[in-house]
């Protein structure tokens, strides 16, 4: 029997298997690839709490608006250079910057990409921060953090 249909079919798979890329390593457009990279952030990229302002007296639901500035939004499980997604601190101070932002009532993700949201809070004083955080929800590094806004609800 003739060893050349064997060859043929050898050099086809090989042939095959060099064109799909054949290797292990995420696949990459550009700067963006399916898995974690670097977590910098942009030279200065800001957030900021533009409604409501610091001081401001409210009632619940509490309508939040979220900026940025220099570094853009993109939903949780994306890793392209200089984006991110926001996390509202509520009444708390995170932690740990190197640690994915945790998820409670005091630390909410918008890992659609969201700019603003409608959040219930109970009567009294709160304290309410932004935090950028990349495709795995950790803070970029150095990180994008808002100044602390103190509302009233009444």
């Amino acid at each position: 029997m003739s060893r050349r249909p064997y060859i043929l079919l050898i050099t086809i798979l090989t042939l095959l298997l060099t064109a799909c890329g054949g290797s292990d390593q995420p696949a990459e457009t550009g700067s963006e690839t399916n898995m974690p990279g670097s977590n910098a952030s942009a030279p200065g990229a800001t957030v900021f709490i533009i409604t409501p302002m610091n001081g401001d007296s409210v009632s619940s639901p509490v309508n939040v608006k979220f900026g940025i500035s220099g570094i853009n939004v993109a939903p949780a499980g994306t890793y392209t250079d200089n984006t991110g997604h926001h996390h509202l601190i509520i009444d708390t101070q995170l932690q740990d910057y190197t640690q994915p932002v945790p998820s409670d009532t005091n630390h909410l993700h918008f890992g659609k990409g969201q700019t603003e949201a409608a959040i219930e809070l109970a009567p009294g004083e709160h304290s309410l921060q932004l935090v950028l955080g990349d495709g795995n929800h950790i803070p970029h590094d150095p990180p994008v953090v808002s100044e602390i806004v103190t509302i009233t609800v009444e």
